[in-house]
């Protein structure tokens, strides 16, 4: 009874981030005893230690690098389980907690409340249980109907129906969530002349990476009346996360084609030309997936997309990186500070000082652990530095993309590469404040201010 006490008593002193990283940090153990599992895994394979742990850290961050191959080692079994992981990281460790909490008639207090708040990125208490609610209302919904789509369009590649609505699961569930695992060994290389498969792929990916709130808003939005719709008005968050969100993907799909052109796309037709450069845009918003070997493009182009990772998805999904919002804000500082102006406006709003704060805090602390990782591998693997850039930017950015290095690096690398992918998915400030063990409010004091010179 003491020692229940006293363990009770060191978690009650906690704060919910660090409850947050001690719950995920559950959720790798729990996936790396489901993938441990002898019936997860095909006959023969005998799955090493680091590369467990690897493939659990990649399933919960929903990242999708990979050091085995996943079709060749796991069995029917060990996808579904993957599966089952999948949606614990793309949901979130509380989302998918919640909801069982409140299907056991549990009451959700006001330090569940908490933490749901903090694993949401929401900055206050009121609606959390029904937010949970909406998340996994939606995103089941969004992989059903993909899994409705695709295992019904499959049919037509696979010879039982069986295989093809299994394959149809794996792929709604990965795309949704963001994850970059397939079960074709080959991504959506085999689909890359097949532009429906494509499509649906893309539309799953966008959903899953544009954030919650922004499919909550939207859903109103689309099922409410026209004298409602008249009324309502989309936050700072929604306008700011989709605008810069759709921006990304034309920005990048423009580059990628212009980067392209007298190389890769040397006499391809323009809709291929379009769905190449579309898709692997898209993708690395934080999806992995691809229907290309992206070793093939050039260096520009994968300095590019190198890129386009670090970004990574919008604030409240199931990406990682520093986020659309915080890229968003670092730009409109510097256009506003260029313009010898001090407050940020867009859409008729002012943004928050605290928020300018915050992303610059994920900007800077973001670039520190990129470049350090890439320090890191650099002293102990032979690769490429830009091979090693991508590797790294895709386990921060939770993307998945890789140019084939991932299975030879060694253990040390992939330590560092599993560290990556953890803070990809809780996010930096979440890993930031996990530190933070002083929790009296700042004093009531100022010091006399004083100019320093800068530049």
């Amino acid at each position: 009874m003491w020692i229940r006490n006293k363990y009770f008593r060191w978690l009650n002193d906690l704060s919910p981030v660090q409850l947050i990283v001690l719950f995920y940090g559950f959720a790798v153990l729990l996936a790396c005893v489901l993938l441990g599992l002898p019936v997860a895994h095909k006959d023969g394979v005998d799955l090493e230690l680091i590369d467990l742990i690897f493939t659990s850290v990649s399933a919960v961050s929903v990242t999708g690098l990979s050091t085995v191959s996943i079709a060749d080692t796991f069995s029917v079994t060990g996808i579904f389980l993957l599966a089952f992981v999948l949606q614990l990281g793309g949901l979130g460790i509380m989302t998918l907690g919640t909801f069982i909490w409140v299907m056991l008639g549990k009451k959700i207090g006001l330090r569940e409340r908490r933490l749901i708040m903090t694993d949401t990125n929401q900055t206050n208490f009121q609606g959390m249980v029904r937010l949970t609610k909406q998340i996994l209302t939606l995103v089941l919904a969004i992989e059903f109907v993909g899994f409705l789509i695709l295992g019904t369009y499959y049919l037509q590649y696979f010879s039982t129906w069986q295989e093809a609505y299994y394959q149809g699961f794996f792929a709604a569930v990965s795309a949704t969530t963001n994850a970059g695992f397939d079960i074709t060994g080959q991504s959506l290389v085999p689909f890359q002349d097949d532009y429906f498969v494509q499509f649906i792929h893309i539309i799953l990916i966008i959903l899953g990476a544009i954030g919650f709130p922004v499919l909550i808003e939207v859903r109103d939005y689309l099922f409410s009346s026209s004298d409602q719709r008249r009324v309502m008005r989309f936050s700072l968050f929604t306008k700011l996360t989709t605008t810069t969100f759709l921006i990304l993907i034309i920005v990048g799909t423009l580059f990628i084609m212009l980067l392209e052109m007298n190389y890769f796309f040397s006499g391809k037709a323009w809709h291929e030309i379009l769905f190449f450069s579309l898709f692997q845009s898209v993708t690395t918003r934080s999806a992995g997936l691809s229907t290309m070997d992206v070793s093939q493009f050039t260096e520009q182009t994968q300095l590019l997309m190198t890129a386009l990772m670090f970004i990574g998805a919008s604030p409240s999904s199931v990406g990682g990186g520093i986020r659309t919002t915080s890229f968003a804000l670092i730009v409109l500082f510097l256009f506003t500070f260029a313009r010898g102006k001090k407050r940020i406006k867009v859409f008729r709003r002012e943004v928050h000082e605290d928020d300018l704060f915050k992303a610059v805090a994920v900007f800077i602390m973001a670039i520190i652990t990129y470049f350090t990782a890439v320090l890191l591998i650099i002293a102990v693997e032979p690769f490429e530095i830009l091979e090693i850039m991508f590797e790294v930017a895709s386990a921060f950015g939770t993307t998945g993309l890789s140019l084939g290095i991932t299975p030879d690096l060694t253990s040390f690398s992939k330590v560092v590469l599993i560290l990556l992918m953890f803070i990809g998915r809780i996010g930096i400030l979440t890993f930031l404040f996990s530190f933070n063990q002083d929790r009296k409010k700042e004093g009531h004091y100022q010091y006399p201010t004083e100019r320093i010179i800068i530049g």
